[in-house]
C-alpha cells in the first residue's frame, strides 16, 4: 500500500519528463511506499515516446486533449492510493531525499498539515542560479498534502489555467496550515517555455484570484 503519491502533471514535456522521473525513482524513501501517477495532459509532441522506458514505474493517465494543468492534477489526486500526496512538473526534479524527509514530517506529526520544503532555482543547464525558501518565494510544487485535506478544500479550481497553486494555498490555509522544511530538496526549473513567462496570462489570472479572494 503506498504512503505516497507522486503526481507528475506532463504537456509537451519531451525534453525534461525522463530527468524528472529518473529523480523520483532514485529516492532512498522504500519503493514500495509510494507510487507515481503522471498525467499526460494531450501532449503532441513526443512525451509519450520520452515515458516509455518508465511505464512500469509509473501509473499513467491520458487526457484525450489539453484539459489544463489544474483538471489534470485534480485527475491525478483523485486517483491517488496514499495518504499523503506531493506534486513534481515535469520539467524539474528533486534530490534523492525529497520524499524521505516530506513523509517523515507528516507520518511523525499529526499536527503537521502540510510540509513545504525550500529549492533550488536551476537553468535550463541545471546550473543553480539561487537557493529559495518555499516560505518566502513559495511556488506550487515541493508541499506534501495529507490526501484528505486537499480534497476537504476542494482540490484545484480548474477556472484557473493559471496562478491554481496560489488560489489553491489560500483556500488550504484558511482551514490548515503549511510548514516549513528548510532544505533545499526541490529543483525548480527555469526555462523559455515556463508558463510563468506569459506575462499577460498571469496578470489575467492575478485579477481573477483578486477577485475571487477579495485581495
Amino acid at each position: 500500500m503506498a504512503i505516497v503519491s507522486v503526481i507528475i502533471p506532463a504537456f509537451n514535456a519531451e525534453k525534461y519528463v525522463g530527468r524528472c522521473l529518473r529523480s523520483i525513482a532514485n529516492q532512498t524513501y522504500p519503493h514500495d511506499r509510494y507510487e507515481v501517477i503522471v498525467i499526460d495532459d494531450g501532449s503532441h509532441d513526443k512525451t509519450g515516446q520520452a515515458l516509455e522506458p518508465y511505464i512500469d514505474q509509473i501509473r499513467l493517465l491520458k487526457n484525450d486533449s489539453c484539459r489544463g494543468l489544474s483538471y489534470s492534477l485534480n485527475r491525478g489526486i483523485r486517483q491517488a492510493r496514499g495518504q499523503f500526496v506531493v506534486r513534481l512538473d515535469a520539467d524539474d526534479y528533486v534530490h534523492q531525499e525529497y520524499l524521505n524527509i516530506l513523509a517523515l514530517h507528516l507520518q511523525m506529526n499529526k499536527a503537521i498539515d502540510a510540509i513545504a520544503c525550500d529549492y533550488l532555482l536551476v537553468d535550463d543547464d541545471e546550473t543553480v542560479i539561487s537557493t529559495e525558501s518555499c516560505e518566502a518565494t513559495p511556488i506550487g510544487c515541493g508541499v506534501m498534502f495529507r490526501q484528505e485535506q486537499l480534497i476537504d478544500v476542494g482540490l484545484y479550481d480548474e477556472d484557473f489555467l493559471g496562478r491554481e497553486d496560489e488560489d489553491l494555498r489560500i483556500r488550504f490555509m484558511t482551514k490548515y496550515t503549511i510548514h516549513r522544511v528548510a532544505l533545499p530538496l526541490y529543483r525548480y526549473r527555469r526555462h523559455a517555455a515556463n508558463m510563468t513567462n506569459d506575462t499577460a496570462h498571469m496578470k489575467y489570472y492575478q485579477r481573477a484570484l483578486e477577485k475571487k479572494h477579495g485581495l
